[in-house]
């Protein structure tokens, strides 16, 4: 079983290495793909790779670099086309996702009790750092929205932390280019897959330090509105 692990880098040349040397410092306890998709760095980020590459020659580290900037949902189109792995993982390339949380998130599908598995926020009892009250209240709302339109009982739909089988995403096409990805993703995900039965979609409690926009963060408030029609459109459409 090999786990693919993707990557999206848009200029975080600050915390690419250490966010890969944390990656790469946990053992999945099985074989490991990482991809890393550049959405077109202008930062240095892209002077790293080779770096990289020869810290960790004996991992396999697949960089694909984009020509011009597309956002986030694009990189991971790109990541998917080239992951070889049975388990998908999301990863951000900033430090607010922990991966000493890979254990938990991917146990749900090693003991066959899911297909998908969300790392919220939200729920548990594992370090958070406080975030914005706006910023949360607005994570809270396109989460409710989305269940609404899913019948799904999500706490994080937002969340970066995603983690699924290969055979979820294989018939399925993403359209998005930027962070409505999350939304696309979770009501395609919430459909019947081919078999006519609807996925097992389990989620797990993580840890979280997250940053503000004056550390990096690219969100920001005015996502929530492609995010809410995100949910509506692809409700109705594959």
């Amino acid at each position: 079983m090999r786990l693919s692990i993707i990557i999206p880098v848009f200029n975080e040349a600050a915390t690419l290495e250490e966010i890969l040397a944390r990656v790469l410092a946990v053992d999945v306890g099985m074989e490991r793909q990482i991809v890393i998709v550049d959405d077109a760095s202008n930062d240095g980020t892209r002077e790293l790779y080779p770096r990289l590459k020869d810290r960790w020659p004996d991992e396999n580290i697949v960089v694909k670099l984009q020509s011009t900037n597309r956002g986030k949902g694009a990189a991971l189109r790109e990541g998917f086309a080239l992951a070889s792995g049975d388990i998908i993982l999301i990863q951000d390339a900033d430090l607010e996702y922990n991966p000493e949380d890979y254990s938990i998130l991917l146990k749900p599908i090693l003991e066959d009790r899911a297909d998908v598995v969300y790392g919220s926020r939200f729920r548990g009892g594992a370090a958070h750092r406080v975030d914005g009250f706006w910023h949360t209240m607005g994570n809270k709302l396109v989460t409710l929205v989305s269940n609404m339109f899913t019948d799904l009982n999500l706490t994080d739909m937002e969340t970066c932390y995603k983690v699924f089988r290969a055979e979820v995403i294989a018939p399925l096409t993403f359209r998005s280019n930027r962070f409505d990805f999350e939304p696309e993703f979770t009501a395609k995900v919430a459909k019947p897959g081919p078999s006519g039965r609807r996925w097992r979609v389990y989620e797990v409690g993580i840890s979280y330090a997250g940053r503000g926009r004056d550390e990096g963060k690219k969100i920001s408030w005015l996502d929530g509105f492609p995010a809410l029609w995100a949910i509506i459109r692809f409700r109705f459409r594959n």
